[in-house]
């Protein structure tokens, strides 16, 4: 990252802080990730507003917030193996890789899906496994997980996700159509406990690939 970039980051970090973003880790992930190189160009200079912004393909990379307070919660369950369901723009990717051992993503549009490999590998964060698939389905070859992210919003919880958790695993999904919910269920005895986390806005989870 250059210094201005350096310092912009900081200062959106410092921004989730206030916000009520209370790990320090994830705050550094923020502080550490250049979010200019997950948007077009045109809207470079808007990287470090706390704001969705659109990436193509009707898709957005979502607010810097979102993204971390999302990735806050999977992270009180200390997970090994998460799989986030909508690669995007990266961005969410790239935060998780630097605070997860092992991270695997999955993305229904293809040309997302290559930029946003092309994007983590230049980032040098190599912890990724990338699928081009459905995310409905999840991803069982991998499976099970102990966390799991979805980054567009379902009109029901998928049931492929809960079946993929590991016993005390958590899955952090926004749930709705006009209106949704952000929420953290997590498995405990083969049983689902589900928790209301608070309003948001995504765009809606899709079912099948999109080349």
């Amino acid at each position: 990252m250059s210094q201005v970039a350096s310092t912009v980051a900081i200062n959106l970090a410092r921004k989730l802080h206030e916000a009520g973003i209370s790990n320090s880790a994830v705050l550094e992930a923020v502080s550490n990730t250049p979010r200019e190189l997950f948007l077009d160009g045109a809207l470079a200079h808007k990287a470090y507003e706390n704001t969705a912004l659109p990436i193509g393909q009707g898709q957005t990379i979502s607010q810097p917030y979102i993204v971390a307070r999302m990735t806050e919660l999977l992270l009180q369950h200390n997970p090994v193996k998460v799989l986030e369901i909508g690669t995007g723009s990266g961005y969410q990717a790239a935060i998780l890789a630097q605070l997860v051992p092992q991270l695997c993503t999955i993305e229904r549009i293809k040309a997302l899906q290559i930029q946003a490999r092309q994007r983590l590998k230049r980032l040098d964060l190599h912890n990724v496994s990338f699928k081009y698939g459905d995310g409905w389905k999840g991803w069982q070859n991998k499976a099970p997980f102990d966390a799991i992210m979805v980054t567009a919003a379902a009109a029901s919880v998928p049931e492929a996700l809960l079946t993929q958790l590991s016993e005390g695993g958590v899955l952090v999904i926004p749930v709705g159509e006009d209106s949704q919910q952000l929420l953290k269920i997590t498995r405990q005895n083969n049983e689902f406990n589900s928790q209301i986390i608070e309003a948001v806005k995504f765009v809606p989870l899709i079912n099948g690939e999109l080349a």
